[in-house]
């Protein structure tokens, strides 16, 4: 029996430029602030937008790809996990964050429309391999080839 699932996935638009520091050991750690938004009722059928902040971390090729690539008002998809973090601010009092530590972003709304994705601990992707926007994707992270771009527009959103 599984002990319990962590797992969360996003789509929303960032709230500001990505922040990419590197640790003692020269490891990217990019931060984003990512907004999603969803429509709720507000009363005699009327709607209004209710936006949740989210903070979100990547490590490695993908905290690079992200600082490189990414911008205040891009759209993303975010898969991963939560993780509270605790720590003592200057006055000695302890505090917490919690935030989602990525898996999988993928970059969404691009110039030409066309998606980008980076995951974690591999090269890019060379032309030609899975799908035909290969070309236009950057994969980080050492998994089989995306599906032909026919699967991804059965994709309602």
């Amino acid at each position: 029996m599984a002990r319990g699932v962590n797992k969360v996935i996003l789509i929303g638009h960032l709230g500001a430029d990505p922040e990419v520091r590197y640790t003692t050991s020269g490891t990217a750690v990019t931060q984003l602030s990512l907004a999603t938004t969803e429509r709720v009722p507000a009363g005699e059928g009327n709607w209004e937008d209710r936006t949740e902040w989210h903070r979100v971390v990547a490590f490695g090729k993908t905290a690079e790809n992200c600082g490189n690539y990414l911008s205040k008002g891009r759209q993303i998809y975010v898969e991963g996990r939560l993780q509270t973090r605790q720590w003592e601010d200057a006055q000695g009092v302890k505090r917490y964050t919690t935030e989602i530590v990525a898996r999988e972003i993928q970059f969404l709304g691009s110039a030409g429309d066309q998606p980008q994705q980076a995951k974690s601990n591999q090269q890019s992707m060379s032309p030609g391999k899975g799908g035909t926007d290969a070309a236009n994707r950057t994969i980080i992270e050492d998994l089989p080839p995306q599906p032909s771009s026919a699967a991804e527009e059965d994709i309602p959103f």
